[in-house]
């Protein structure tokens, strides 16, 4: 089974696709990085010198090569899901399921101030208040891709091992 766990950049994906991979005994992969590994670059340099056009296309085509694989917990990219025919690319690919991990938008203000700098979308906000209202913009109009997953878990006030926990209660 493929597991594929979507939300906005901030919501964890990576740190819990980490831990329930150890758990289930399964692979890890999280797609910027896989991203970075073919391109050898960064998601920055990418954004930076290609263009976030070029990036979507380069996702969807590395989510191809993703799909199908077994015992596999994959971290989507926060926009991965809303771009060309990713979300339908994620639901129909047999053996596997999407997990949104949801959190609301206080939550992932918290989480992203500090690493803002790290983020391309984000970097050049320079408040809390202008990050709160690019996170709500986005998660608003994201959020019909997001709502479309397998398996919903809210995510705020839960320690990252209570999202594991709930996670595996869901799915098994």
């Amino acid at each position: 089974m493929t597991l594929f766990l979507v939300g906005y950049m901030g919501s964890g994906k990576s740190v819990i696709g980490k831990k329930l991979a150890r758990i289930l005994e399964y692979n890890y992969i999280d797609l910027d990085s896989y991203i970075e590994e073919k391109e050898n670059t960064s998601i920055k340099v990418i954004f930076e010198t290609k263009g976030e056009i070029y990036f979507r296309k380069i996702e969807s085509l590395y989510l191809k090569e993703l799909v199908g694989i077994k015992n596999t917990v994959v971290s989507l990219g926060g926009g991965t899901p809303c771009y060309g025919n990713n979300n339908n690319l994620i639901l129909e690919s047999e053996n596997s399921l999407s997990i949104y991990l949801k959190a609301s938008i206080q939550t992932l203000s918290d989480r992203l101030f500090e690493e803002k700098s790290k983020r391309p979308l984000i970097a050049h906000l320079e408040t809390k208040n202008e990050l709160s209202e690019f996170i709500g913009k986005h998660v608003f109009e994201r959020s019909p891709f997001y709502e479309n997953s397998t398996t919903i878990i809210k995510t705020d006030g839960l320690s990252e091992d209570e999202v594991v926990d709930h996670l595996i209660f869901k799915l098994f």
